[in-house]
């Protein structure tokens, strides 16, 4: 089949029967499809055109992995001149010219303590299999199993990954319940699982962390690690105070317990800083990157304190961890993001659509909270009429939230939900978005609220 055009007449048709084919033979297991039925055929920066015709400001951006936008030029640039080059695409673990210089960008831009210094390993190219290869990293050089996450945390849908994540569903599926997780409560001002709202939410949660480490009593063993997101993502788009972070760092590090800072979706730039946890001056033992860290192709690695390398070769092991084209397109990657400081934009232009969510919240009380740190933001979806719990928060509207997802789609905006009951309304833009598509985001949000009030 001819690739179509965007002005193609049949356009309509087509996006009908490839919806219409995925449908008939994809699995029931397939997630944006479901809530996305566009059909990509062209895409530049932060516009997608749909097999419709239709062109539309991606705020989804490959969950996130599109860093620096759909097929940045001098990313299209690089792999071409690779492809032209007869390079190997695939070597597993051996090394390559590409790979020395991609390895290299990545040490260079880690956070202070890890920069330049740190052991590197790459995964299979997916962040959960990264995480996986963290909590192993972390069993052998502590010699203990045990792990501590989080309520409402997202890493993954491998055995490990998804018993160290919130979703209790995806942890029974898999029979992931026996893994020694110990789980805690996350910071989370707006729906506070102490009943106290924010900053005292988050004194609490390092106070019963640090509790559990010290009591003989508590029925915790001293656990290999702590794994943590600074914004859960799927979660609900919930920053972690600085302070609990700061407060996690030190608590781990006086016990002897290793700190795993999952970036998979937070890193590169995209919450105001190259990674998360440097706003709060935090450095973990061992950091986890995907999604962004490979410039939009499948690419995923750890970064650790080298006095953890103590592991035998094999120990985390897989076939597709040489992925030439995916190492140069990160490399890139990096260096347009450092360069053009799109960290900072992204800071900026994430307090301007904050602001804008903010005056269209005190028109619809149908969003109950904006939140959210850069480009990583989210607009968590209530009852209006629902009662209000102590705090003020009303009940999350799942159903509002999908509606206000659909008619975005219609007004020519992607968004995705997440969050408790998927009624957080998420905004993943690339960091390239300019000021005009951020307007036309407002825009198109605006109307799309109007139009559900209005049913």
């Amino acid at each position: 089949m001819a690739r179509p055009t965007a002005s193609a007449p049949h356009c309509s048709t087509l996006r009908e029967t490839l919806v219409a084919r995925q449908a008939a033979r994809e699995s029931a297991a397939r997630s944006y499809a479901q809530t996305l039925p566009i059909a990509p055929v062209l895409a530049s920066g932060a516009v997608v055109t749909g097999a419709d015709g239709r062109s539309y400001v991606d705020c989804l951006a490959g969950a996130g992995t599109l860093a620096i936008g759909h097929n940045h030029p001098e990313v299209i640039a690089a792999l071409r001149s690779t492809l032209d080059s007869g390079a190997p695409l695939q070597v597993l673990d051996m090394i390559t010219p590409d790979k020395d210089a991609f390895t290299a960008e990545l040490l260079a831009r880690l956070p202070c303590g890890l920069r330049d210094a740190a052991r590197v390993h790459f995964c299979s190219p997916a962040g959960t299999d990264a995480v996986e290869a963290a909590l192993k990293l972390a069993r052998v050089a502590t010699g203990r199993h045990g792990v501590i996450a989080f309520s409402g945390a997202y890493h993954g849908m491998t055995l490990g990954a998804a018993a160290v994540s919130g979703s209790a569903r995806a942890r029974w599926m898999f029979g992931a319940e026996g893994l020694g997780v110990t789980r805690l409560p996350f910071p989370y001002g707006y729906r506070c699982p102490f009943g106290v709202g924010a900053p005292l939410s988050a004194e609490l949660s390092a106070h019963l962390l640090a509790t559990m480490l010290d009591d003989p009593s508590s029925g915790v063993a001293q656990p290999a690690a702590v794994i943590l997101e600074v914004v859960q993502g799927e979660g609900g788009v919930i920053p972690a105070p600085d302070s609990w972070l700061r407060a996690v760092r030190a608590i781990t590090e006086s016990r002897g317990v290793l700190l795993i800072v999952d970036e998979v979706q937070t890193g590169v730039g995209r919450t105001g800083t190259l990674w998360a946890c440097e706003r709060a001056g935090v450095t973990p033992d061992i950091l986890v990157a995907a999604k962004a860290v490979g410039g939009g192709l499948p690419l995923a690695v750890i970064a650790y304190r080298p006095s953890l390398d103590v592991w035998a070769p094999g120990d985390h092991t897989g076939t597709f961890r040489g992925n030439t084209l995916a190492m140069v397109a990160g490399r890139v990657t990096l260096q347009v993001v450092t360069r053009q400081r799109l960290a900072e934009r992204a800071a900026r232009l994430g307090a301007v659509l904050v602001e804008g969510l903010h005056r269209l919240a005190a028109r619809h009380p149908m969003i109950g909270d904006v939140r959210g740190r850069g480009l990583m933001i989210g607009a968590e979806i209530v009852d209006p009429a629902g009662a209000a719990d102590e705090l003020g928060a009303r009940p999350a509207a799942s159903l509002l939230a999908a509606a206000l997802q659909t008619a975005a789609l219609r007004n020519g905006l992607i968004v995705e939900l997440g969050g408790r009951a998927g009624a957080v309304l998420r905004l993943l833009p690339p960091l390239t978005l300019t000021d005009a598509q951020a307007q036309l985001v407002l825009d198109r949000l605006t109307t799309a609220c109007a139009q559900v009030a209005a049913q």
